[in-house]
């Protein structure tokens, strides 16, 4: 293995379909079928988030919910349930700022961490991403994709590489 550069070694942490996933996770029928979080079609709704399922019928956030019913019409339509997803990720943040104090949230279901006084070299720093990986869902019950990069740009390139719950 060769060595990373010390100056940074930085994790990018994104939960995969965050929302969408939740909604999952708490109701196991909504496992396997495309799922929509966002406003009601009829109201000129936005999909805040789709799930893996409903983005392999070309839907994607920000897409309007009367564009993403017409392109999944079986799919499930549930209103956000912020409190939940606040609740689901203070968990996980908890879990990046208990491995490292550099902690830089961007949103809910997103992170960048500074693990360079964690790790030697790139077998460090897979393994305490696969720790973290592990932590997320047996903790949390969800999956989350981690890039590790030496700028928060690379990392989050590579987080965004091998989705969902992958490892680059």
């Amino acid at each position: 293995m060769r060595e990373m550069d010390k100056s940074r070694v930085i994790l990018h942490a994104d939960l995969d379909a965050f929302f969408a996933s939740v909604e999952q996770m708490d109701d196991q029928r909504l496992r396997g079928k495309p799922v929509l979080v966002g406003g009601r079609p009829d109201q000129r709704g936005v999909v805040a988030a789709c799930s893996y399922e409903a983005r392999g019928f070309g839907v994607h956030s920000a897409m309007s919910m009367r564009m993403a019913l017409s392109h999944c019409p079986s799919a499930v339509i549930l209103p956000p349930r912020f409190d939940r997803y606040r609740e689901l990720s203070g968990k996980v943040m908890a879990i990046l700022r208990g491995l490292s104090p550099v902690l830089q949230a961007v949103s809910i279901d997103e992170a960048y961490l500074d693990i360079s006084d964690l790790v030697v070299d790139e077998t460090d720093a897979v393994g305490l991403a696969r720790v973290i990986k592990d932590r997320v869902r047996k903790e949390v019950g969800l999956t989350i994709s981690l890039g590790v990069g030496c700028s928060k740009s690379v990392a989050k390139i590579a987080s965004d590489m091998d989705k969902p719950d992958g490892l680059t």
